[in-house]
C-alpha cells in the first residue's frame, strides 16, 4: 500500500520493518474514494455498529471522588474481563477527545478479542454514558485520570502485558501520558491511530465541518445532561452556545468561575507532546497524507521526534483518510490488522530481548 515507516534507526526499528513488510494488511489495499476522503469520514462517524457488540461496564471510582468507566468488550470467546486467559495482554481502547466511541474503534475491540486480548474501552469523565460525580471534566491533555486507570487495570491483571491504542483527538490524552509517566507508565507498547500532535494548532485551524459539527453537538448532548451540577463551574448558556470545538473546550476549561485561566497557559499545561522526550513506551502512530482532519502533513506531523526518538514510529501512508483506513472487504480495515501486528511484532521483540540479556519477567 505504499506505506513508508519513518523512525531512528535501531534493532527495534528493523524488526519492525520485517514484520510489517510481510503483513498481508500492508499489501495490496485499495482506497475507495481515492478522491473523497471527507466521505469515509462521514460515513465513520454516522455509520452504527452492527450488530452492536456487548459490553460490560464497570465504574471505577478516582481520588477526587470523580468517576470514569471501563466498558470490557464481551463476546463469545470469554467472559468479560477475562478474555483469553490469566496473562493475556490487556489492550485499552481511547475514543476520541469528544468521548466518541465510534464504530472503528469497537470493530478493532472486536478483532482484538477474536485474537485473544481483553479489550477495554476508557470514556472520561461523563462521556458515553459515564456519570459525572464533580463539576469538572477531564482537559485534552491531562493523563491524570488515565493513569489511575492504567494502574487500576494493572492491580486486575498483574500477570499481563497492557497494551493501548487511541483514536484521532484521543491521542492526544494517550500521548501526553506517555511523556509524563516515562519509564513508569506501565505500558508495553502504544500505537495511535490518526492522532493529532498539535493541540492548540488543531483547535485555531479551520477544522472540515462533517467532522466538527457531529462531534460538537455529541459534546453539547451529554454535557445538557450535567447541567445543573455543571453551572457552578463553568458558564452554561455560552457552553451550550458554542459554535466551534475551540469555543466549547474554552468554555469548559478557561472561562471557568472559580480558576480562570488564559488560552495561552491551559496549552502550556496540556499539549500533548509537551514531554515526549521522556517517553519510554514503543508507540506507533498509523497517519495518512490525506487525513482532513490534521491537516497537512508539512504542518501536523513532528517529523523531527520520529528521526530522534527511538520509541516513536510513524508509519505514513498516501491515502486512509481518517481513522478509515479502508480495503475493499466488507467491515475490514487495514489500519486494525497493521496495529495488531505491531503489537505482535513488538511482544515477539520484548521476549527474544529477555532471553538474550537474560532478564527476569516483571513480577
Amino acid at each position: 500500500g505504499h506505506c513508508r515507516l519513518l523512525c531512528k534507526p535501531s534493532a527495534l526499528a528493523q524488526h519492525l520493518v520485517r514484520n510489517l513488510g510481510r503483513s498481508a494488511a500492508l499489501r495490496g489495499g485499495r482506497w475507495p474514494w481515492p478522491r473523497w476522503p471527507q466521505l469515509q469520514m462521514l460515513q465513520q462517524l454516522l455509520q452504527l455498529p452492527e450488530p452492536e457488540p456487548v459490553v460490560a461496564r464497570e465504574l471505577l471510582q478516582l481520588s477526587d471522588a470523580g468517576l470514569v468507566a471501563l466498558d470490557w468488550l464481551v463476546g463469545p470467546w470469554g467472559a468479560a474481563g477475562g478474555g483469553g486467559g490469566v496473562s493475556s495482554p490487556v489492550l485499552l481502547l481511547i475514543p476520541n477527545a469528544a468521548g466518541k466511541v465510534t464504530e472503528g474503534l469497537l470493530q478493532l475491540g472486536l478483532r482484538a478479542l477474536e485474537r485473544g486480548f481483553i479489550p477495554v474501552i476508557f470514556n472520561r469523565r461523563g462521556h458515553n454514558g459515564c456519570p459525572l460525580t464533580t463539576p469538572r471534566l477531564q482537559p485534552f491533555g491531562d493523563p491524570g485520570d488515565l493513569r489511575e486507570a492504567v494502574t487500576y487495570l494493572r492491580c486486575r491483571h498483574p500477570t499481563a502485558s497492557l497494551l493501548a491504542v487511541s483514536e484521532g483527538s484521543g491521542s492526544g490524552l494517550l500521548l501526553a501520558y506517555l511523556g509524563e509517566s516515562g519509564s513508569s507508565s506501565r505500558l508495553a507498547a502504544a500505537a495511535c491511530l490518526s492522532p493529532i500532535f498539535c493541540g492548540r494548532d488543531w483547535f485555531e485551524a479551520a477544522m472540515p465541518w462533517l467532522y466538527e459539527w457531529p462531534l460538537l453537538l455529541h459534546l453539547k448532548q451529554g454535557l445538557s445532561r450535567y447541567a445543573g451540577s455543571l453551572a457552578e463551574a463553568v458558564d452554561m448558556d455560552r457552553l451550550l452556545g458554542s459554535r466551534s470545538l475551540r469555543e466549547l473546550e474554552e468554555s469548559l476549561f478557561c472561562r471557568t468561575r472559580s480558576r480562570p485561566t488564559s488560552w495561552e497557559v491551559y496549552w502550556e499545561r496540556n499539549e500533548p507532546l509537551r514531554d515526549a522526550d521522556e517517553a519510554a513506551v514503543p508507540v506507533l502512530c498509523l497517519c495518512s497524507a490525506d487525513d482532513p482532519v490534521r491537516g497537512p502533513p508539512a504542518r501536523s506531523l513532528p517529523m523531527e521526534l520520529f528521526r530522534s526518538s527511538p520509541y516513536f514510529f510513524l508509519l505514513l501512508t498516501p491515502r486512509g483518510g481518517h481513522c478509515g483506513f479502508p480495503r475493499r472487504a466488507p467491515g475490514r480495515c487495514w489500519g486494525h490488522e497493521a496495529v495488531l501486528e505491531y503489537f505482535r511484532a513488538m511482544a515477539e521483540f520484548l521476549r527474544t530481548e529477555e532471553r538474550r540479556k537474560g532478564l527476569p519477567r516483571p513480577r
